[in-house]
């Protein structure tokens, strides 16, 4: 019997059928797959080398953050960013948004303001540098994006997108698991004890 089956054997005694496993399995070829070519960011590295831009995708990053286009940072107050601001957008050390910000001031990139609603907070703000940047990396990536969702039908994407959104929750959905899913946890668990004596 191959792993698969195994793995579906188990899963059903926790009460998830065999074409629910099936479907987990699948999609969870697909995710790895993504996965490492999103860790990669073939994308972003396309579009800085393509559009000949002299910064890293660190940088980028940074740009991005303090522009906060909607799309990608919700619905925040975006009217003031501050170098903690950057650290939590991008989920980095506040020491690192610091050296980084401080470097993209230094290439022109980003420059330092006055807070309009504490004059004694130091805002950051991107330059006209920092703006044609970020403008064109959109540019770039929705140009991309856009010409490949062109062979989708209207169908496709209208039941695309709210599956996506749906499954983007699944880890804070499953994070607490109960039942019999939780006892064959246990199980696995239970089944590795013996590891942990060895590390």
């Amino acid at each position: 019997m191959n792993r698969d089956e195994i793995l579906k054997q188990k899963l059903a005694r926790a009460g998830v059928d065999a074409d629910h496993t099936q479907a987990a399995l699948d999609i969870d070829a697909v995710l790895q797959v993504w996965r490492r070519r999103v860790f990669k960011r073939e994308l972003g590295y396309r579009a800085l080398d393509e559009l000949g831009l002299p910064i890293d995708l660190a940088q980028l990053d940074v740009l991005m953050a303090v522009s906060a286009p909607a799309n990608e940072f919700g619905d925040e107050d975006r009217s003031e960013t501050m170098v903690s601001t950057v650290a939590q957008r991008l989920n980095i050390d506040p020491s690192r948004a610091s050296r980084m910000t401080s470097d993209l001031i230094g290439r022109g990139m980003l420059k330092r303001a006055v807070s309009q609603a504490d004059a004694r907070r130091t805002v950051l703000e991107l330059t006209d540098h920092g703006v044609r940047i970020v403008d064109a990396v959109r540019n770039y990536k929705f140009l991309v994006l856009g010409s490949y969702l062109q062979d989708w039908t209207r169908d496709e994407i209208a039941t695309f997108l709210p599956l996506l959104a749906r499954f983007s929750a699944w880890s804070e959905s499953a994070a607490c698991p109960s039942g019999p899913v939780a006892d064959e946890i246990a199980i696995l668990r239970d089944g590795l004890s013996d590891l942990s004596d060895k590390t």
